[in-house]
């Protein structure tokens, strides 16, 4: 496999990280300067699609939505599915090419 092929995938990762990350921080100066915010349907979206990293990273380093339920408790869900998906796909990758082929 080329560099650039498991390169590509990996920069877009991060950059969906940083991505997430910037929304948590300009939702937390929003809400300090009582301004338009971000929807938490918009925060967790961002998170579900790849950026829960980065989501995580800002909501401990902002101190932003930590005591917010519902809210911490799907964030929380995300990482773990993002997690055993991630280690399914490191342990088991024919199984998970099947399991997505399936779907």
């Amino acid at each position: 496999m080329e560099l650039s092929t498991l390169l590509t995938p990996f920069i877009l990762y991060l950059l969906l990280n940083v991505v997430a990350f910037c929304m948590y921080w300009w939702d937390k100066h929003a809400a300090i300067g009582d301004t338009w915010r971000i929807s938490e349907r918009t925060l967790l979206g961002i998170a579900f699609i790849g950026g829960s990293l980065g989501a995580v990273a800002a909501q401990q380093m902002l101190r932003h939505k930590t005591r917010k339920e519902p809210f911490r408790t799907l964030l929380m869900m995300i990482v773990t599915l993002h997690v055993v998906g991630a280690a399914s796909w490191l342990l088991a990758p024919d199984l998970m090419r099947q399991a997505v082929g399936a779907i």
